[in-house]
C-alpha cells in the first residue's frame, strides 16, 4: 500500500549515413539546389541530437518517490523495466520525480527536490485530494492507480521537436490544425543507473537502483510555438524529456523524449 501523508493544500506556484551522390547527377544539378544541399548537411552536422514526437500524443507518465519511501523499491523497479519497452519515447515518456517530506525519517534522498514536492502538491489540489503520496503514478496530468504501460493514443495534438545545438535546446511545436502556439515548454534531463546504498530511514541498509529520475527541469514560455533555452550538461543524464502544456497548466498537451547516449 502506499504511504501517504496527510497534507494542507497550499496555493502552490511554479514559474516546472550521408547519401552517396553520383556526380554524373550531380554537375546536373542547377546552383540553388546544391546550395539547399549544403545548408541541409550543415544544420545535420550542427545539431547534437534531435528529437521528435509524431502528430499522434505521447503520453507523460510521472512516477512521484522517494528513497525515503520503504514502498518505492518496487515502483522504480517497475519503472526500470520500461527502458526496453517498444513503446518507450516513441508512445510514452516516464519521469521519476524525487519528493523530500520523507526526509524527516532520516535519510536524505540526493535526488530529492523541494520543486517536485510542490508539483505534486499541485496536483493534488487539482485533483482535490487531502493528502499526497509515495509512490504515486501520473498519467497524462491524472492520477493513476494502476501500474500499466501506456497504450497508443489516438489523439493528434501535433509535433513537438527538439534540436540540441551548442549547449541550447531549440523547440517547436507545430499543433494539428493550427492550433495553439503560445504554450509552455518543460524539458527535462533524466538520470539512470543511479545506484545509492541507504543508511538511514525505511530503506536502511538497501543498496537502490534508479532510472528516469529527473536531475533538472526548465520551462520556457513558447512563442509562436518555438523558444530557445540553455542547457546545463549534466554527466548523469541519459536521456531527455521534453513536453507542452496549455499556459500555466499542468496537463501535457504532447511530449517527446530521447536517449542521449
Amino acid at each position: 500500500m502506499p504511504f501517504k501523508i496527510p497534507v494542507p493544500i497550499m496555493d502552490v506556484s511554479i514559474s516546472l549515413k550521408r547519401r552517396h551522390i553520383h556526380k554524373e547527377k550531380l554537375i546536373t544539378m542547377r546552383l540553388p539546389t546544391v546550395i539547399l544541399l549544403l545548408v541541409a548537411t550543415l544544420s545535420t552536422q550542427a545539431a547534437d541530437g534531435v528529437f521528435e514526437s509524431g502528430p499522434q500524443k505521447v503520453h507523460l507518465l510521472e512516477l512521484f518517490t522517494s528513497e525515503g519511501c520503504s514502498s518505492c523499491p518496487p515502483a522504480e523497479a517497475w519503472l526500470s523495466k520500461l527502458k526496453t519497452e517498444p513503446g518507450l519515447w516513441k508512445d510514452f515518456v516516464p519521469l521519476a520525480f524525487h519528493v523530500d517530506y520523507w526526509d524527516r525519517l532520516g535519510w536524505r534522498d540526493p535526488f530529492a527536490s523541494k520543486e517536485w514536492t510542490a508539483r505534486q502538491y499541485q496536483y493534488s489540489a487539482y485533483w482535490k485530494n487531502e493528502s499526497v503520496y509515495t509512490p504515486g503514478f501520473v498519467l497524462d496530468g491524472r492520477e493513476s492507480l494502476d501500474r500499466a504501460v501506456p497504450v497508443p493514443s489516438n489523439e493528434k495534438p501535433g509535433v513537438l521537436k527538439l534540436a540540441l545545438v551548442n549547449q541550447k535546446i531549440v523547440a517547436q511545436f507545430v499543433p494539428v490544425g493550427g492550433g495553439m502556439k503560445d504554450v509552455d515548454l518543460h524539458v527535462a534531463m533524466l538520470g539512470f543507473d543511479l545506484n545509492t546504498k541507504v543508511t538511514a530511514g525505511e530503506n536502511n541498509g538497501r543498496s537502490l537502483h534508479q532510472d528516469f529520475v529527473v536531475l533538472s527541469l526548465i520551462s520556457e514560455k513558447m512563442s509562436d510555438g518555438k523558444a530557445e533555452v540553455s542547457l546545463n550538461p549534466d554527466s548523469r543524464a541519459g536521456a531527455i524529456a521534453a513536453w507542452v502544456t496549455a499556459p500555466n497548466q499542468l496537463e501535457p498537451v504532447q511530449a517527446v523524449g530521447g536517449w542521449l547516449r
